[in-house]
């Protein structure tokens, strides 16, 4: 592990991700910046990754066996997407270590975060402890904390190999569910709107993530 980097520095190098990679990549919502803003990503990600927090990749989240987070700007741009509202009740599947969750919360959202990964998870009810509009849930990501929804909004931060229709059943009317479909080349950020008994997909942008536990494609064989 590196020498440790100074709470100055890390803030410049925020403030540089902010008007480098999401402010240059698109992303312009004023809240949603100041949350990127003012969220520390370097204490959701691994310790030894504190010093890459603010480049635009994956990185491992803190206590996960295997989670990652998404770059800064593919969750930035899935987020704008989704036009998050204060008073949204939204649902965060696959949250790893909870920095989505910590931005949501401070857009104004009432946060439930689903991880199924327990190491990931408790870093997160660790880190997120004092947030009260932030409940950590661990659990099979493809059932979606069912009985505590519905929901205004449901981040799926990866990507789904199959549909996601356990998700999608538990949008209120209306809802929004946003994610990376991996059902076929090349991937795409994804945006679900609900209204009604009409559910529309809108394609937001080609981007790659790892496909999440729950949603994976099942095995076929031949004979």
């Amino acid at each position: 592990m590196g020498a440790q980097i100074s709470a100055e520095t890390m803030l410049d190098r925020r403030l540089h991700m902010v008007n480098g990679q999401l402010r240059a990549g698109g992303v312009v919502d004023k809240p949603l910046l100041t949350a990127f803003l003012e969220t520390p990503r370097q204490r959701f990600v691994a310790p030894e990754y504190e010093s890459l927090a603010y480049l635009d990749r994956q990185l491992p989240a803190r206590g996960a066996a295997k989670r990652k987070l998404m770059e800064p700007l593919t969750l930035a741009r899935m987020l704008q997407a989704a036009m998050v509202v204060p008073g949204d009740r939204a649902l965060d599947v696959g949250g790893g270590s909870g920095y989505c969750a910590a931005l949501l919360d401070a857009v104004g959202a009432k946060v439930v975060m689903l991880e199924s990964d327990f190491g990931a998870a408790a870093a997160a009810r660790a880190e997120l402890k004092r947030r009260a509009n932030i409940v950590v849930v661990e659990g099979s990501l493809d059932l979606g904390a069912a009985d505590r929804g519905p929901f205004d909004l449901i981040v799926v931060e990866g990507a789904f190999a199959i549909s996601p229709d356990s998700l999608r059943a538990l949008l209120a009317d209306p809802g929004r569910l946003v994610g990376v479909d991996a059902s076929g080349e090349p991937s795409q950020a994804v945006l679900y709107e609900k209204i009604g008994a009409a559910l529309s997909r809108r394609t937001l942008f080609e981007t790659a993530a790892d496909t999440l536990d729950g949603f994976q494609p099942g095995v076929s064989f031949a004979f």
